[in-house]
């Protein structure tokens, strides 16, 4: 007769993480999943693509010049894997900038709008008060105002370049972030561990940035994840009115507006290769986004 040997009393059980049980409930969920793969697949593709450009973006291949429906088609032999635009230039050039400037527009939108909007309403939660109310209030001041009129207005008088553009989507993105915070930090600094911290004398910057904004990290995930397709919605319809990103530069948007102004030519391909670029983004960060607030749902857990 064996027996089965006791398991050593001093091993420790395995303590369950809040990130870990996140994460398997994330890769869990196959929509999220399979968006993230594709996601990093487009982002290696404009890090790796480059390699396998034959054209650069602003190279002119003279002669599509004058005949781009027969000889602007995508083909391989010519080195035009995606087809050229009306003037003659590599579409899959320019579909590789236009992605990688679509998404750095999202990614530093986003980011402006966690740092900013994190901070903001951290203060104005854990204050509250007199300082809460004239924070938010100043928020809803500039929430009232015509955000895309200012947007253009800044754009025309200063003229059409990054910086501005990225100025011009920070004055407003943050706006969200900062109510969604301020709510999370109303319930965090009655909790007992934020009690414990300002007891044992933390000062209120300590008690903000060590004990509330390290546990508001999940909704802050959440909610950048599904900004950052806002954000490139935002960029792709300021260049679609030619306010955006200028030439030589482009964006999927510039690319979007010069393919729509070309099909009636049966130019297909210039529309449909930035587009379908385009749509994959926006669909993958909405399902990882969606797949990273079922995870960290507190409901979940």
């Amino acid at each position: 007769m064996t027996s089965v040997a006791a398991a050593p009393a001093d091993v420790p059980a395995k303590g369950r993480s809040l990130w870990r049980d996140a994460g398997r409930r994330f890769m869990a969920n196959k929509a999220a999943m399979t968006s993230l793969i594709v996601l990093i697949g487009v982002v290696l593709f404009t890090i790796i693509g480059p390699f396998f450009a034959k054209w650069s973006i602003e190279k002119v291949d003279w002669s599509v010049v004058g005949n781009v429906l027969t000889a602007g088609a995508p083909s391989f032999e010519t080195g035009h894997y995606f087809g050229t635009d009306e003037v003659g230039r590599d579409l899959y050039s320019r579909v590789i900038q236009g992605t990688q400037i679509s998404l750095l527009v999202g990614l530093v939108g986003s980011a402006i709008a966690v740092v900013v909007g994190t901070i903001y309403g951290a203060v104005a939660g854990y204050f509250g008060g007199r300082l809460d109310s004239a924070m938010m209030r100043l928020v809803d001041i500039i929430y009232s105002i015509p955000y895309m009129f200012i947007l253009i207005l800044l754009l025309i008088v200063f003229g059409r370049s990054f910086i501005m553009l990225f100025v011009g989507i920070g004055l407003i993105s943050w706006l969200g972030m900062s109510r969604v915070v301020r709510g999370q930090t109303l319930t965090l600094k009655n909790r007992e561990f934020v009690e414990a911290a300002i007891a044992t004398g933390s000062k209120p910057r300590d008690v903000i940035f060590r004990h509330i904004v390290p546990n508001l990290l999940g909704i802050v995930a959440i909610y950048a994840t599904l900004l950052v397709p806002e954000m490139i919605l935002l960029e792709s319809f300021i260049s679609f009115l030619g306010l955006g990103v200028q030439e030589p530069n482009t964006s999927l948007g510039a690319l979007i507006s010069e393919g729509a102004q070309t099909m009636q030519y049966g130019t297909y391909w210039q529309l449909a290769f930035p587009l379908v670029f385009f749509i994959t983004i926006l669909f993958t960060f909405f399902f990882v986004g969606d797949g990273l607030r079922d995870a960290l749902d507190p409901k979940d857990r």
